[in-house]
Formats: structure tokens, C-alpha cells, sequence
């Protein structure tokens, strides 16, 4: 059983667990497209490499059919983030492709040393929502230590605020929202800046779910940020977030293509572990043990969330798409 091919098993799962789960209309909040060729051929990211060459939107739903079947999809789409990929050239593969989907809304991919009236222009120009940062561009190395301010200074945030636009923030730091510096930083920047709404990517970084349970309670009371769910695979860190900030803070997301990996991450002492065939034995005496499709196990995730908070069918639309229909207005 390889990534990106999805199979019998793969089909029964889903038939089995989540086809009476998952609504008939999705918003995916968190979602990348590219294409392979905006990548140095020798430092093209391996998902990436043993995937189509061009993800874009038609792409995109050939994908995601067989995974997440007869849905209709539309998302919040943003580029590949990687260290030598060709940033421009990524946001207007993005902005092209949007004019193909006019139900689903774009994120330009920003680097921390762009000039924010530069940032500015190019969200009006393109009609993008938002902004993706990524640490992988921060100064700091290894980059996993980077505070926030290094990969998403306070200028882009000030344009953010300006112009109305949402931020998805996948923070790092061992702790995640454990961390203080992570805690402090989050509140000034949505205090100071309310009209700028922030998503927290993967529950508030919640591979670990401790991380999200120890640190929710310092972002009550917030109102301008939100969290996806996109590739948790520990329904710990989503169940906090809707205990502590409420269930429509909460959007559905995949992390496409990270969608068609198999394995799971798992909480392993105060960090984690993404569990795969390749790190891991899976010869065992007592099952034929197989690796579902993060695709699912993320939804899987969220369904016994949904389960454990006493979610009615209404609240869990909301997070599959009511949520996001509230925060951008696409319809």
C-alpha cells in the first residue's frame, strides 16, 4: 500500500467510518497546490516528487474524490512552502488557478523579508484573503526554534489588519502553544490588530495534544482567531479547542496533499512522532497491520472529537463548512 493510491481497504474505511460522518459539502480551510516544476530539480520535497507535477485545482478534486467521495468541495488554497521553490512564480500559479474556482478562496505564500506595500498589492491584485507564512523562511536555524516574529513580522501583520485579511500560522518552538513566547506573541498580535484574523494550522500545532490542552486557555477570549484540523491525527487538541473557544472557531482542513501520506503522528512524551512504513516495523504477529491515509485518520480524529463533545449534526456542518462560509462570506 503506497501514498497518493487509494485503495479497496482504503475505500471500505472510509464507507465504514466516515461516510455518514462526513457532510455532503465541504470547505477545506487548509489545502496546497503546485507544481513541481517551480522547485530546483535536484530539492523537489519527496511528497511532491512521488505525486502528480502539476496540483492544482482540477487535480485537486481527481485527487480527492476517491479519498473524501461524492463531496463537493471547494477550500482555502494556498502554495508548497519550501525553502528553494520559486515563491512569485507559486502565487500566480495560485491566482491562476482560483480563476478556474470561483467558490473557493487563495493565500499569497509570504517570506518575512518582502516589503509589506509589495504584499499589499499583490493580495489586491490577486483578489487573495490572506497570507501563508512558514517558518522554513525564518533566519533562525534549526528554523523548528523560530518565535513567530522571525517568519511573520509585525509589518505583515499591520497589513493584514489594514486590509482584512486571515493569516494561517503553523507555529513551531518544541512546546507549540505550550510555549509562553508562542502564547505572548498570539495575544498582541490579535489584540493589536483585531481586524487581522489568525488560523492556528493543525489544532494550534497539536501533534502533540498536550501542547493545545496546556496552552488554549491563554487565547480565551480572543476574537479574531480561529484553528484548522488539518492532518491532526489525536483528537485531544481539537476537543480543547472547542471546550475552551467553542466549536465555531474550528474549521475542517486536509493539508492536501499531506492528505495522501499514510501513517499518523502520535504524542510520544513532550514531542511526537510521525509514524510511517518507512520508520517503522509493521510486521506484528497479531494482525496484518496497515497504514490508513492521513487523509482519514485526520478525519477519523475529528469525527471522535465531534463524539466526545456531544457535537449535534448542525455543529459539525459548521465545521465542515458554516464556519468558513462565516469568516470569508463566499457565499
Amino acid at each position: 500500500m503506497n501514498d497518493w493510491i487509494i485503495t479497496d481497504w482504503d475505500r471500505e474505511l472510509f464507507n465504514r467510518e466516515l461516510n455518514s460522518f462526513v457532510p455532503l459539502r465541504l470547505f477545506d480551510a487548509h489545502a496546497h497546490w503546485y507544481r513541481a516544476d517551480h522547485f530546483p530539480p535536484d530539492d523537489v520535497p519527496g511528497l511532491v516528487k512521488s505525486g502528480p507535477p502539476i496540483a492544482g485545482s482540477a487535480e485537486f478534486d481527481r485527487q480527492m474524490e476517491p479519498l473524501i467521495p461524492n463531496r463537493t468541495t471547494e477550500g482555502l488554497f494556498f502554495p508548497f512552502p519550501h525553502t528553494t521553490v520559486d515563491v512569485n512564480a507559486e502565487n500566480e500559479f495560485l491566482f491562476q488557478e482560483l480563476q478556474k474556482r470561483p467558490g473557493s478562496r487563495g493565500q499569497m505564500l509570504v517570506t518575512p523579508d518582502q516589503d509589506p506595500e509589495f504584499i499589499r498589492d499583490t493580495v489586491r491584485q490577486c483578489g487573495f484573503v490572506g497570507l501563508k507564512c512558514y517558518h522554513v523562511y525564518s533566519p533562525r536555524r534549526p528554523t523548528f526554534d523560530s518565535y513567530i516574529e522571525e517568519y511573520l513580522p509585525e509589518e505583515q501583520i499591520r497589513i493584514a489588519h489594514e486590509e482584512g485579511l486571515s493569516i494561517t500560522l503553523h507555529m513551531v518552538r518544541a512546546r507549540a502553544l505550550a510555549d509562553v513566547a508562542n502564547q505572548q506573541t498570539i495575544r498582541r498580535y490579535c489584540e493589536q490588530y483585531p481586524n487581522m484574523r489568525l488560523i492556528l494550522a493543525h489544532a494550534a500545532r497539536g501533534f502533540n495534544a498536550h501542547h493545545t490542552i496546556l496552552g488554549i486557555e491563554s487565547l480565551r477570549g480572543l476574537q479574531n482567531v480561529w484553528f484548522d484540523t488539518s492532518a491532526v491525527t489525536d483528537s485531544g487538541a481539537i476537543e480543547a479547542i472547542i471546550n475552551v473557544m467553542g466549536h465555531k472557531r474550528v474549521l475542517y482542513g486536509s493539508d492536501f496533499p499531506v492528505t495522501h501520506l499514510r501513517g499518523r503522528c502520535v504524542a510520544l512524551g513532550d514531542t511526537f512522532l510521525w509514524i510511517s512504513a518507512g520508520n517503522t516495523d509493521l510486521h506484528v504477529p497479531y494482525a496484518d497491520l496497515k497504514l490508513a491515509l492521513v487523509g482519514h485518520e485526520s478525519l477519523r480524529t475529528l469525527k471522535v472529537a465531534a463524539m466526545s463533545t456531544r457535537m449535534n449534526d448542525s455543529q459539525v456542518e459548521d465545521i465542515f463548512y458554516g464556519n468558513a462560509n462565516e469568516l470569508f462570506g463566499f457565499t
